[in-house]
C-alpha cells in the first residue's frame, strides 16, 4: 500500500484557472518523485502546467509515515502548508535537501505570479498510540498502535461525522448522506467555506482507501452508481461499529436550523 498520495491539479489554462481532473500518484516507503514543468530530454514524474515552475522544481520521497521534500531551486523558497491547521507551514529554503514534512494533509506551494502553483500531499499512515493505554512509559513502549488512526480536527474527519450523522441522531435510520447533503451540511462551518462536491469525494475516497481500508464485494461493480453508495454504507458501518465517530462528535458539526435536502439530520438538540 503507498504511503504517500500526491494529487497534482489539472492544466492551467490561464492565470490560475485549472481544468482537467486532478492527477493522483501513489508512493510507497522508499519511492521518490521528481517534479516541475518537464521538458523534451527532461522528464519529471509530476508534471506541473504553469508556466512559472521550473523544469525541474524538486523532489518528494516517502518515508515510512512521512515525506521528505527536496528544493531543486536556486533562488525560489517553497512553502508547504497544513491547510487544516490555521496557517501552519514550514519553508523550503533553494538548494535544501530531503526536509522531513510531519503534516498528514499537506500542500505544496511553489510562488509564482499570479498565485503560484501547488499541488497536494496526504501521509495517511501515520501512527497513533491506543487512546486507551495507561500513560506508563512501559505502554508507551509497548502499547497497541491504533486500528484506525484518525485525526479529529481533520477535514475528512468532519465529512465522516456529517455521513454518520443520521444515524447517531436516530439508530433506526437508514438515510445516507449523498456527497451534495454532506456540502450542504458543511456549508456554514467556518473550516469549510467554499467546499465542494469534488473534495467531497475525494475526501469520502481518502477514507474508504486510506483510513478505514473498506474492502467492497465484487458485485458492488455490476451496476453504475451502486459502487459509491456501498462505499459510503462501509464507512458508515465502520464508523459507528468501532465507535470511530461517536455522539459527541456531533458537536463539531456547525447546528442546523434546516435539515439537508434528501437526509434526515436534525438540528442539534440544545
Amino acid at each position: 500500500m503507498g504511503t504517500v498520495v500526491v494529487q497534482i491539479p489539472g492544466d492551467v489554462v490561464s492565470g490560475d484557472r485549472v481544468t482537467g481532473t486532478p492527477a493522483v500518484r501513489e508512493l510507497r516507503s522508499g519511492e521518490d518523485a521528481t517534479f516541475g514543468r518537464g521538458a523534451p530530454g527532461l522528464p519529471v514524474d509530476l508534471r506541473l502546467h504553469h508556466p512559472a515552475v521550473s523544469r525541474l522544481a524538486g523532489r518528494i520521497r516517502a518515508h515510512e509515515d512521512y515525506w521528505l521534500i527536496s528544493n531543486l531551486s536556486n533562488d525560489r523558497t517553497y512553502a508547504v502548508e497544513n491547510p487544516e491547521g490555521g496557517g501552519e507551514h514550514i519553508k523550503i529554503a533553494p538548494r535544501r535537501l530531503g526536509m522531513p514534512v510531519p503534516f498528514e494533509f499537506a500542500r505544496v506551494v511553489i510562488p509564482a505570479e499570479g498565485g503560484g502553483a501547488s499541488f497536494l500531499i496526504f501521509a495517511p499512515q501515520h501512527t497513533f498510540l491506543d487512546p486507551i493505554a495507561p500513560s506508563t512509559s512501559t505502554a508507551e513502549l509497548d502499547g497497541t498502535l491504533s486500528a484506525f488512526p484518525m485525526d479529529e480536527s481533520a477535514k475528512y474527519f468532519l465529512v465522516l461525522v456529517a455521513l454518520c450523522e443520521p444515524r447517531l441522531r436516530d439508530g433506526a435510520s437508514t438515510v445516507l448522506p449523498s456527497v451534495p447533503d454532506i456540502v450542504r451540511r458543511l456549508s456554514g462551518h467556518p473550516e469549510c467555506m467554499g467546499l465542494t462536491r469534488r473534495a467531497v469525494a475525494f475526501h469520502i475516497d481518502y477514507l474508504a482507501r486510506r483510513k478505514l481500508r473498506v474492502r467492497e464485494p465484487a458485485a458492488a461493480f455490476a451496476a453504475p452508481g451502486v459502487r459509491a453508495d456501498w462505499q459510503r454504507a462501509a464507512l458508515v458501518s465502520i464508523a459507528l461499529r468501532f465507535d470511530l465517530v461517536r455522539a459527541e462528535h456531533l458537536t463539531l458539526l456547525t447546528p442546523s436550523r434546516t435539515a439537508p435536502v434528501g437526509s434526515a439530520c436534525r438540528p442539534a438538540r440544545t
